[in-house]
């Protein structure tokens, strides 16, 4: 109904004071936007250490804060031939904090009401090129009273939108294929809805009706297929569990379905379903029956799957990568890697059953599944394959630009940086887990996940931050302001010398500078360093709050070596090591364990020079064969770090690095000695491609 049918219309004039007030209180929003709007998004730039969250939320957040939302309906005609959608969505939301006789919902103006209802009758609507769709409601509702409202709609969904096309009608192998990816702000490009995360409904319907060829899928369980009259087939999935907007989905095709299941109980099982393209499923399957596992690991790290009286599922869709709609992940043909699946399914309990409750905070979504990918690795293939993954997230985060916090939530590619929001959020936890030790490291992300105020619902940072404090019995207030909040890591200069106190003891000086920072201007973090001596090895936990810091340690034995964050838990860099004095060092020369080991692709190796020596460091094969020459210089003696990555071989016989055992040979001869005193010394390293 439009303005001029409702100033004809026989209605009270209660309801029309109520319209009218809502109209001047949207047309003052409106001014008062208008007014102060470029102000408001300049909230966006501040420093991240005086952030105001409930500013950045006004300012650039669609969804109206006005009402929370309880439940959503989709029942959706879809014609693949045409490429049109008719639907009729149904919401139910009601008054948060002040009566109210008005509300809107996001949906994009491309798509054309046709009618919102309430209990049958008319409603007035105002669908806006802004992308909003204002409902005026019957009389005023005080809050905590529901309304449900029907709105009828239709047209060719905008494929635009989303990172990955909002709804899509496309083909695979000259098949039919339909899917949706709502995140972060795709949802209205094909239905109604409050578009925000941190709105949950309480749970959801999705009814599916098209060509009778589909294989319909969506959210939570199947209680309904029937063959319709005229050639089409309706899917009904019903979803019990609270759910944000952008995590409903669909996706059809001619899916071949492969199921399994999983006991999560003592004979209770649930399904394990897996919609594939025909043509992709035999290549897919060693893959996919890896689900099962990946599901004991989780559950057993994590706690029990969230949708134990659902499904897990996977629907192949045409993007490149996986999208976590709640208990039905759909899956790019080409992306059914070990990896993304297992990505993926950490979504389930990272994400989905806690969500972030604004795009600022979509490192508690994708830092925590890039890690638990990680986790499941560890626990699959053991310690030496994680430290290898770990070695690719740290390389990759410290590409990373900008806080971890996203400043800018406008940019759908600053919400989803690989580099920060993906590597950099798992390093994050990574060293979270350094700090704190690994038994109280996974109490915490089983805390996290039952803490009532948060499960089943959304998160933000301070969070996690509380429940990791609760938890472990420590301050982590300076780790989550500058990690999260911060930005770049700490570049290191290690220094270390020692001197000899009597017959077998020895006082260690070990020393860290930083560089200057921007925000923070250095790193307060606690460090680890593992001192090998002629009597053992020792470990010592240090606390580094300064930016030049130095340490005493006695030690047993001559110091042979001093490690610094040996089980490289720390987002860093090395950029030097100032070395011992030079009375201090030993007549003889050393070459130490590269690190990390295993590598991919680069690794560092320090050696030790007590003269002044022709220096020849070289790289070998398993076989013997020489991979490439490091250093072939005079050198004075001193401590020396040499990087080697395998990028730097490509174009020569870079394509020859395989994965394997590699070798790296020091050849010193001492120039100040008459006898021509010569050093030779090979180590072993391991490549993980």
């Amino acid at each position: 109904m439009n303005y001029q049918q409702y100033f004809y219309s026989n209605i009270n004039r209660r309801i029309m004071k109520n319209i009218f007030t809502a109209i001047l209180v949207l047309f003052s929003n409106i001014l008062i936007t208008a007014q102060f709007g470029e102000d408001f998004c300049s909230f966006g730039k501040i420093n991240s250490f005086q952030r105001n969250s409930s500013a950045l939320n006004k300012s650039l957040y669609p969804g109206d804060s006005k009402i929370d939302v309880t439940y959503y309906k989709l029942d959706l005609n879809i014609s693949n031939a045409s490429k049109y959608l008719r639907g009729i969505v149904t919401v139910n939301a009601k008054p948060v904090r002040d009566a109210s006789s008005s509300f809107y919902l996001d949906l994009w103006y491309g798509l054309k009401v046709n009618s919102v209802k309430l209990k049958g009758n008319n409603l007035i609507y105002n669908h806006s090129l802004t992308d909003k769709l204002e409902i005026f409601l019957d009389r005023v509702y005080i809050p905590g009273e529901e309304f449900s409202v029907e709105i009828n709609y239709e047209g060719t969904p905008n494929a635009s939108g989303g990172i990955g096309g909002s709804f899509v009608f496309s083909t695979h192998s000259g098949q039919p294929v339909i899917w949706t990816l709502s995140q972060p702000y795709g949802a209205k490009d094909w239905w109604p809805s409050k578009d925000t995360p941190g709105d949950k409904a309480d749970s959801s319907d999705v009814w599916i009706t098209s060509d009778q060829s589909f294989v319909s899928v969506s959210n939570g369980k199947l209680i309904d297929v029937f063959t319709n009259a005229g050639g089409t087939k309706t899917y009904k999935w019903k979803n019990h569990y609270p759910i944000s907007n952008y995590l409903i989905s669909i996706a059809m095709s001619n899916y071949s379905i492969y199921e399994s299941t999983f006991e999560y109980e003592p004979g209770k099982f649930f399904p394990i379903t897996h919609y594939i393209y025909p043509e992709l499923l035999n290549g897919a399957k060693p893959n996919l029956d890896k689900t099962n596992n990946m599901m004991t690991i989780f559950s057993n790290l994590f706690g029990e799957y969230p949708y134990p009286k659902e499904k897990y599922a996977h629907a192949n869709c045409g993007f490149s990568g996986g999208m976590e709609h709640q208990t039905a992940t759909s899956i790019g043909g080409n992306a059914m890697s070990e990896s993304i699946i297992a990505h993926e399914l950490a979504h389930q309990w990272f994400g989905d059953k806690i969500t972030c409750k604004d795009w600022q905070n979509i490192w508690l979504n994708e830092g925590f599944a890039t890690y638990g990918d990680k986790l499941y690795h560890e626990a699959a293939y053991g310690k030496t394959v994680f430290n290898s993954q770990m070695n690719n997230v740290f390389a990759r985060a410290r590409d990373a630009k900008g806080s971890i916090y996203v400043q800018n939530i406008n940019s759908i590619g600053e919400i989803f940086s690989s580099a920060r929001s993906y590597n950099k959020g798992a390093a994050v936890l990574h060293m979270l887990r350094g700090i704190v030790g690994d038994e109280y490291f996974f109490k915490i992300l089983q805390e996290y996940l039952i803490e009532p105020q948060l499960a089943y619902n959304v998160a933000v940072t301070d969070d996690f931050q509380r429940i990791a404090e609760r938890v472990s019995g420590k301050d982590l207030a300076y780790f989550f302001q500058e990690w999260i909040y911060g930005e770049n890591y700490p570049k290191y200069s290690v220094g270390w010398s020692y001197k000899n106190l009597d017959a077998d003891n020895y006082s260690v000086t070990f020393s860290l500078k930083q560089q200057t920072n921007t925000n923070p201007l250095f790193f307060i973090m606690p460090v680890n360093i593992k001192i090998t001596t002629t009597s053992g090895v020792l470990e010592h936990n240090l606390f580094n709050n300064l930016k030049e810091q130095s340490w005493e340690i006695t030690v047993k034995g001559q110091p042979l070596s001093l490690e610094f964050d040996p089980n490289n838990y720390i987002l860093k860099e090395i950029v030097a090591y100032t070395g011992i004095k030079e009375d201090d060092i030993p007549n003889s020369f050393l070459l130490y364990q590269n690190y990390p080991n295993p590598f991919n692709p680069g690794t560092t190796i320090n050696y030790l020079l007590s003269f002044i020596s022709d220096v020849n460091l070289k790289v070998y094969d398993l076989l013997g064969r020489e991979i490439t020459t490091l250093v072939n210089e005079t050198q004075q003696p001193g401590y020396y770090n040499v990087k080697f990555s395998t990028l730097n071989l490509e174009g020569k016989n870079g394509s020859q690095i395989t994965s394997g055992i590699y070798y790296y040979q020091l050849k010193a001869n001492n120039l100040e000695s008459n006898s021509g005193e010569s050093f030779i010394q090979t180590r072993k390293m391991v490549l993980l491609r």
